[in-house]
């Protein structure tokens, strides 16, 4: 258990929170959630104690331990990957240093053998003589085999540092853990063994992470950050946000009778119960869904973005024949004998492990890169609108405000109110509008991204890692949007929500060739987890 009195934090005149009282309780996994720079990652950092606040305190019980998934992916260079791990317990990694120091000494004393007796006792207390083995179980579960175990941390690849230290910070069976954005770098296989672990563990958990797919699986309470405030809601994240948005629209129509209403909120809550009960986490769920009172469920104040692609013609049914692409890029074949055709309502996930591969393909579709062999064809009704995942092309220096930014992309001379609507859909409202394209932040340049591929009219979109800086607001509001998109697609992501509910065919790049099967993106995961 956590307790949370009276906290408060500020920078200069900007308030984060104010008077936050909250309990976190063991046996839950509370999702925290809030706009970009409501202050997620700075209200972990504060019941870490990394940073303090100006009122008020945070309360651990004695005895408990607290891990923090570390974000400094080279903090241990010079350690061995298993001690990495072993040091997220840091009383039970000092207490093996220190009794191997002594059994090392040349002249054991008399009062060495008491000294390491009592070390020998704690240590048995902490567990300690499973340390590496469940060490290693806790790496193999994500992806880091044996043959890594004794190696140098600076021997790892960057996706492979992120795997040890989320080890690290698992190990142990801490009472309450941190995690910050957890699934970032980690493959498919990894993200569902962390699911499977959460799912299971009996402490607290606290998460920040922008995928709404994990935070729908492993979270029993949704703790947001809003109003300068912390809220907690019982369930997962699409529970949350379906019934924050039914309360914003039940409270914009206030001609309804409230008795109206309160049923339709009631039958939310039921559907939603039903639900849950079928989940991983049925028993614990339903109970405290059951528990929910109405008044609880509250409107938000985020904004979301308007995202709407509208062809300017209809497609028609020749849209795509590639036949044979191959390239290889400072000696790596990338692509190798690449061949489909892309056929009117195809909504295409590119999956696979190399994610150069994928980008390669869709700049070679886009003419910006030239194919070893092979050729491709777009149909005469087709046209295209790519979103590359280095956009920074587009926006260095660049001194023009967002209105002439987007101007330029204007497919004949717009007014200025017109290119307003495209950047105000986008939440560049106002003055937002007139910041220069050069300062934009990640997220603020995907919005305009976006706002340029909705002024196109192209009946065909090829976006790469388009979820990428944006936070969840933004992700709900791009993925309704290519749902409801009346064109064809071809698309990145590793937001498992995302593929799921726009994907209706799967196109995975291999050694040579394609995967290419008309299935859902879960579909697919689970024929691969049969043939693996």
């Amino acid at each position: 258990m956590i307790n949370v009195t009276d906290v408060s934090l500020r920078f200069g005149d900007k308030k984060l929170f104010e008077d936050v009282n909250i309990k976190f309780t063991p046996g839950n996994c509370y999702g925290l959630i809030g706009a970009n720079g409501a202050g997620k990652s700075t209200f972990l950092k504060v019941l870490s104690g990394e940073v303090e606040s100006q009122t008020g305190h945070v309360h651990l019980p004695p005895g408990h331990r607290m891990a923090v998934l570390k974000q400094n992916h080279f903090e241990y260079e010079d350690q061995v990957v298993l001690d990495v791990v072993i040091m997220g317990y840091e009383r039970l990694y000092e207490v093996m240093k220190e009794k191997d120091e002594i059994y090392m000494k040349p002249d054991f004393s008399d009062e060495d053998g008491m000294k390491a007796a009592e070390l020998e006792g704690e240590f048995a207390e902490m567990n300690g003589y499973e340390a590496e083995s469940d060490a290693a179980v806790l790496l193999r579960g994500l992806g880091i085999t044996e043959e890594y175990h004794a190696k140098k941390m600076a021997e790892l690849t960057g996706g492979e540092k992120v795997k040890v230290l989320l080890a690290q910070a698992l190990f142990g069976n801490p009472d309450v853990l941190l995690l910050d954005e957890p699934t970032n770098g980690l493959d498919i296989e990894a993200i569902q063994w962390l699911e499977e672990f959460l799912i299971n563990f009996n402490n607290t958990v606290i998460v920040v992470s922008h995928d709404r797919h994990f935070l729908n699986n492993v979270c029993t309470h949704i703790a947001d950050v809003d109003f300068g405030k912390i809220q907690i809601y019982v369930g997962n994240y699409d529970f949350w946000y379906e019934s924050s948005q039914l309360a914003l629209k039940m409270a914009q129509e206030q001609n309804k009778k409230k008795e109206e209403k309160i049923k339709e909120l009631q039958n939310f809550v039921a559907r939603f119960s039903a639900n849950a009960s079928k989940s991983k986490q049925a028993t614990s769920r339903k109970k405290l869904l059951d528990k929910i009172e109405l008044d609880d469920i509250k409107p938000s104040s985020r904004k979301y973005p308007y995202v709407a692609f509208k062809p300017d013609r209809e497609i028609g049914n020749d849209l795509l024949s590639v036949q044979g692409l191959t390239k290889t890029i400072d000696g790596e074949k990338l692509l190798d004998n690449v061949s489909f055709t892309l056929k009117k309502d195809d909504k295409v996930a590119l999956v696979g492990p190399n994610e150069n591969a994928k980008t390669v393909l869709m700049q070679i579709l886009m003419g910006e890169v030239e194919p070893d062999s092979g050729s491709f064809k777009w149909g005469v009704t087709t046209s295209q609108s790519y979103f590359p995942k280095d956009n920074s092309a587009y926006f260095e220096g660049c001194n023009l405000d967002l209105v002439d930014w987007l101007r330029q992309y204007s497919p004949e001379d717009q007014t200025e109110t017109f290119l307003r609507g495209f950047l105000g859909r986008m939440l560049f409202s106002g003055e937002e509008a007139k910041k220069k394209a050069s300062v934009l932040s990640g997220g603020e340049k995907v919005r305009c991204m976006l706002s340029k591929m909705m002024l196109s009219g192209a009946n065909v979109l090829l976006l790469d890692e388009p979820t990428n800086h944006l936070d969840l607001e933004s992700i709900t509001a791009l993925n309704n949007g290519l749902i409801n998109f009346k064109g064809s697609l071809i698309f990145t992501s590793h937001d498992h929500q995302f593929n799921q509910s726009i994907a209706n065919r799967i196109i995975e790049i291999r050694g040579e060739g394609v995967f290419d099967k008309e299935i859902t993106y879960d579909e697919y995961l689970k024929l691969k987890t049969k043939t693996v």
